[in-house]
């Protein structure tokens, strides 16, 4: 992709999924990284799997819903690679069950990671490349979800449209900074939080009658995407949700 090389990324929930995945394919772009995941453990792996000649990735552990650590995350990453280029807005969680069966600690779970969580991570990212004058692309992680509700996920398909329009308004907003704002809409990918989320005959069933493509699809298929959006292949394309679902809305 045109315009990546030599970049700085950020990428929040980079330590499994789609975020290692997209830390793959951004490191074959010549980028340099800084990933955090919820897990401490989970984070060190990571970074040793990314890069283990070492020098072009760190990271940190952190609860994007605890604003006091996001500004340590961004702090960190701001440092090491020499301001943040890209943001891959990605942290998220999930959780299937029936609307009547929520309680208040899962919503407010699952809307302070997926939508408190992306915002304070994308204002704090922001502010710096507005104080550093050199434009740059945040891309967050949305949903189908966002766009088509699926029975099961009332909170989590809130969260994803708040995104929605939460990355309208910052391109909106930003626009005029020279800063890019977009969102992936990803459908039924095969990751650890999918598996974790829902039961394999559910999946099953729902590729088999709702996919054009008849399978979910691979966390390498969104990290594409997300190369493609923070490139300048993309250089014209702000305020936009790139759908990667294998024909799912179609059907």
């Amino acid at each position: 992709m045109r315009g990546l090389s030599g970049k700085g990324v950020l990428i929040s929930g980079g330590t499994r999924g789609i975020g290692l995945a997209a830390g793959h394919r951004f490191l074959e772009e010549d980028c340099r990284l800084f990933v955090s995941g919820l897990d401490e453990a989970e984070v060190d792996a990571a970074v040793k799997e990314l890069d283990a000649s070492g020098g072009r990735v760190a990271g940190t552990a952190v609860d994007v819903a605890d604003e006091r650590q996001v500004d340590e995350l961004v702090a960190a990453a701001d440092a090491f690679l020499d301001g943040v280029d890209v943001l891959l807005n990605n942290a998220g969680t999930a959780v299937r069950e029936a609307f009547v069966a929520i309680d208040s600690e899962r919503w407010d779970r699952i809307v302070d990671v997926n939508l408190r969580g992306e915002f304070f991570v994308a204002q704090r990212v922001a502010r710096r490349m507005i104080e550093r004058g050199r434009g740059g692309s945040i891309v967050n992680m949305a949903s189908t979800n966002a766009l088509q509700a699926e029975a099961g996920y009332a909170h989590y398909n809130a969260s994803k449209g708040g995104i929605a329009m939460l990355t309208r308004t910052m391109a909106i907003e930003l626009g005029r900074h020279g800063i890019r704002v977009n969102a992936i809409c990803p459908g039924k990918i095969s990751t650890p939080l999918q598996g974790e989320a829902e039961d394999a005959a559910y999946t099953e069933r729902f590729v088999g009658e709702r996919i054009a493509l008849g399978r979910s699809g691979t966390p390498e298929e969104v990290a594409s995407a997300y190369a493609f959006l923070a490139s300048e292949e993309s250089s014209f394309i702000t305020g936009e949700l790139l759908v990667v679902d294998g024909g799912q809305l179609a059907m």
